[in-house]
């Protein structure tokens, strides 16, 4: 009877250090590895105040791009661009937001399990993964990457339908 206990007892402790350890990850990694060196850019966020939101806004109207191979972010609005917070905007794009397919593909995976809403670090970064995603999309012209690309792209646009949800 003991032994029946001592096994509940362990299968019990596996799942819940699973549970927890599955809680505690994270959907950006690279946001506490940033390559600039900067602690003040660890875990960088571009939004600290409702200003900050419209700005981003505005600077997603104003046609924001992720483009080359380095991911430069360009915005043609030369003084949007100008602006100091554009900076953390850039850390994040270039440096932060998955790039590969792969990549993307895991974070859309995470993003199906959570059962919590995202914090807004989170979310702010999955909506700028799914304008990348987009952007991929319109350049690529073979079929079946267009394919994988357009699948990622709903997967990633559910998860923020899902968020938004109350």
């Amino acid at each position: 009877m003991t032994q029946c206990w001592a096994l509940l007892l362990a299968v019990y402790l596996s799942v819940h250090l699973a549970a927890t350890q599955h809680h505690r990850k994270t959907l950006y990694p690279s946001a506490y590895r940033i390559k600039r060196g900067t602690y003040s850019l660890i875990n960088p966020s571009f939004q600290h105040s409702v200003e900050d939101i419209n700005l981003l806004f505005e600077i997603l109207l104003a046609g924001l791009q992720i483009e080359g191979e380095d991911h430069t972010v360009l915005i043609p609005d030369e003084e949007l661009a100008s602006l100091r917070n554009v900076k953390n905007l850039e850390v994040i794009c270039e440096d932060v937001l998955p790039k590969k397919l792969s990549d993307i593909r895991r974070l859309t995976a995470q993003l199906a399990q959570r059962r919590q809403p995202l914090s807004w670090q989170d979310f702010e970064r999955t909506v700028l993964t799914l304008v990348y995603a987009t952007q991929t999309l319109a350049r690529i012209s073979n079929q079946q990457q267009r394919e994988a690309w357009t699948d990622t792209l709903i997967q990633l646009f559910r998860a923020v339908q899902k968020d938004l949800r109350p």
